[in-house]
């Protein structure tokens, strides 16, 4: 296994600075982007106070399936230029696809054999490119299946189920009264509650159907949630199964978290930072790398078959 950088280049010209993990032996090779959840994500999913380490140990499984990844820091994290604050989820959409063109046009990657992961709002983009050329297989890792300010308020109320009940109504109309805010703004970014947050973002996908996304893709969906997930309803994932028209599989993993831990204790955000001490569950990383290699690996194996030899007399 090794790592070349890649730079993806976006539609407004932006360079897309990322990594390109390669398995080991010649290529070329399957490949899978990775599309990480919100926020001021870098190419491994980390930021400052949140350490997702998601890229690292998902690209060196899926590599061990002979499978190469590519993942890339967001608008204005790490090496990539531009004001994270300021894009917008369509923004997030677009460099996806740009990623995606630039892993397709590589000559030690198999254009025909490219299979997209999305964890959190990742899987809402993976969903989006679910319907294009360049894709031969969709993972969704705790991907929501209803509108966004649907996913929102649902999430809000299991992340305040912690609080003390004097205080439950009190953050209800709070919450109610900044979404009021945050519709109304015109702006990239705009203060809320006195701070400034990414208003063009929370605008972009408070209106976000990914219904009619899921109702187009006619490749392999692999979808997993975790039982314990705070912020994607594991419902979502029957709703997947009913709109996706092709091969689809669900899974509903008892423990696993929104932060791909398993916890068997109650689920709680207050576990969070407990969790991100301990590492990516080793049996979802197994699970998705295999399922993966049985749909893209099976592709070069048909492509490398010498043609049957005409019968004999």
């Amino acid at each position: 296994m090794r790592d070349v950088d890649l730079t993806a280049i976006a539609d407004d010209g932006l360079p897309l600075a990322g990594t390109l993990t390669l398995p080991a032996g010649p290529g070329p090779y399957p490949a899978v982007l990775l599309l990480q959840g919100s926020g001021r994500l870098d190419r491994d999913g980390n930021a400052d106070r949140l350490r997702m380490a998601l890229g690292p140990p998902l690209a060196a499984t899926i590599a061990d399936h002979g499978i190469a990844t590519l993942r890339y820091d967001r608008r204005g994290v790490g090496a990539t230029p531009g004001n994270w604050r300021a894009t917008g989820f369509t923004d997030n959409r677009r460099d996806a696809a740009a990623a995606l063109r630039a892993l397709a046009a590589r000559p030690d990657i198999r254009p025909d054999a490219i299979g997209v992961i999305g964890h959190s709002e990742g899987a809402v983009h993976a969903m989006s490119l679910g319907s294009q050329s360049e894709v031969a297989a969709v993972v969704l890792l705790a991907g929501f299946a209803r509108p966004g300010e649907g996913a929102l308020r649902w999430q809000a109320g299991m992340l305040a189920r912690d609080l003390p009940a004097f205080l439950k109504p009190v953050l209800r109309a709070f919450a109610a009264r900044q979404l009021a805010r945050i519709k109304t703004t015109r702006t990239d970014v705009a203060r809320v509650a006195g701070l400034p947050v990414n208003a063009r973002w929370m605008r972009e996908l408070l209106v976000h159907d990914p219904r009619p996304d899921l109702a187009a893709i006619k490749v392999p969906v692999l979808a997993i949630t975790g039982g314990k997930d705070l912020q994607v309803d594991p419902a979502d994932l029957v709703e997947i199964r009913r709109l996706v028209p092709g091969e689809v599989e669900i899974h509903l993993i008892p423990d696993l978290t929104h932060l791909l831990r398993r916890d068997p204790g109650p689920a709680s955000v207050r576990s969070y930072p407990r969790l991100l001490r301990q590492p990516i569950d080793p049996d979802l990383l197994t699970q998705v790398a295999a399922w993966l290699a049985h749909r893209l690996r099976s592709q070069e194996i048909r492509a490398a078959e010498p043609a049957d030899s005409p019968a004999q007399p």
